[in-house]
């Protein structure tokens, strides 16, 4: 019976621990369990907006902050970007456009591993034809996908991202909510001055 000798010192161990991956290893798209990242951020989301509703501001940021620096909310956000949203395919002033696993994966990286702070690139313009007119045209803004990616992961930080918090029916945050009733309110109590119902 052979035994390997014990290193008498942490610096004699020959074993290196990884801890939280290693960092030069590729990173397989294919493997994320996809259900598992989308509980853990829908969670992490309902604990943002409980706590908001609560009025803990303290625990507001600080769980900002964690779903900000979460390498899940990366990964859920760049799938929204790339493979379920509309303009998936439609390319930013730089021209990329993300279609395979392993460009999925170095734009999560990319999107996660930010150093520098965040400067936003350019949008791209292009003029789409207006609702309801053959002649008229307005203006649309796309922007590149890396910012795409970075816009999802920060509606998933705030409290109002969260589907469902607004009651209005435009589905926009509250301050937007608040308008809307009051035009609503106006409207209504118009009719009903006109109507002669006046309550």
């Amino acid at each position: 019976m052979t035994s390997t000798p014990e290193p008498e010192d942490k610096l004699d161990a020959t074993a290196i621990v990884v801890v939280n991956g290693p960092e030069d290893a590729s990173f397989d798209w294919r493997r994320v369990d996809w259900r598992r990242a989308e509980d853990d951020v829908r969670r992490l989301r309902q604990r943002i907006f409980t706590a908001s509703k609560a009025g803990d501001l303290k625990r507001v940021r600080n769980l900002q902050k964690l779903m900000l620096r979460s390498r899940t909310n990366t990964l859920v956000s760049v799938r929204r970007v790339t493979e379920r949203n509309a303009g998936r395919l439609t390319a930013g002033v730089d021209g990329e456009v993300v279609l395979t696993p392993e460009a999925k994966a170095r734009l999560a990286e990319r999107v996660h591993q930010m150093t520098e702070p965040f400067k936003a690139l350019p949008v791209r313009r292009v003029y789409i034809p207006k609702r309801g007119s053959s002649t008229k045209r307005r203006p649309l803004g796309i922007p590149v996908i890396a910012d795409r990616c970075h816009q999802a992961r920060v509606v998933s930080a705030s409290p109002s991202g969260r589907r469902g918090s607004s009651r209005s029916p435009t589905g926009f945050a509250r301050a937007a909510a608040a308008m809307t009733r009051s035009s609503r309110s106006a409207r209504s109590s118009r009719a009903r001055a006109r109507s002669g119902s006046g309550r």
